[in-house]
């Protein structure tokens, strides 16, 4: 159940209380993925994000990255769906800067804009989607709700418009959108040819039975 935008309040804990819940956290812990207290009362730890993405994502090649103008060495294509990567964050990044952080890991060139965060969490027997504010820290929700992903994981998704911004994207996005489109839909033809090839092939051998002499 997916619900509106929501804003966690931060409950805003002492160095100590911090410690302890970092202790009890990292003792719950099966992955490894533990958090660290800095002395300054920052810490770091790990999220994982499932990406959810219905629209394909453009990237850059290894020859590509650090230029400013678009380059023919982007590509564009479909993420498989349900796909998950591991941050290491601070509990001072907020959900934008996690955004930004996910994209440059992976060299996506889209706009970070396009994108939004959301929390998947349990809540009396049913599972509900929200998408978070831009200026919460991912972290701190990792913290409170504890290591388990089936209390809390994160998801990422494109902003829900209603209606796809195509002027939001740029020129070679949408040329990329049109070649994926052409490629589909040679696909989905081929596989028809093939069905009703197949389909010719049978009835055909069906009336070399009927009519065959004796």
């Amino acid at each position: 159940k997916d619900v509106q935008k929501e804003r966690e309040p931060h409950v805003y804990l002492s160095k100590e209380e911090v410690k302890e819940k970092i202790q009890s956290y990292n003792s719950s812990v099966t992955d490894k993925l533990k958090m660290t207290l800095n002395a300054n009362g920052i810490y770091t730890g790990f999220i994982k994000v499932q990406m959810e993405l219905c629209r394909p994502i453009t990237v850059q090649s290894s020859q590509s990255q650090g230029r400013c103008a678009p380059s023919n060495m982007e590509t564009a294509f479909y993420l498989p769906d349900g796909c998950v990567n591991t941050l290491h964050i601070s509990s001072i990044n907020t959900v934008r800067e996690v955004i930004e952080a996910l994209l440059k890991k992976f060299f996506v060139a889209d706009n970070p804009a396009k994108f939004a965060l959301y929390k998947r969490c349990h809540k009396e027997d049913q599972v509900y989607t929200c998408k978070l504010s831009d200026r919460e820290h991912p972290l701190y929700l990792r913290l409170v709700a504890g290591p388990k992903t089936e209390m809390l994981s994160f998801v990422l998704r494109e902003h829900e418009t209603g209606e796809v911004m195509w002027e939001a994207f740029s020129i070679p996005e949408l040329q990329n959108f049109l070649r994926i489109l052409d490629k589909e839909e040679n696909d989905q033809l081929q596989i028809l040819k093939n069905r009703y090839t197949a389909y010719r092939g049978k009835l055909e051998e069906a009336l070399r039975g009927v009519l065959k002499p004796g």
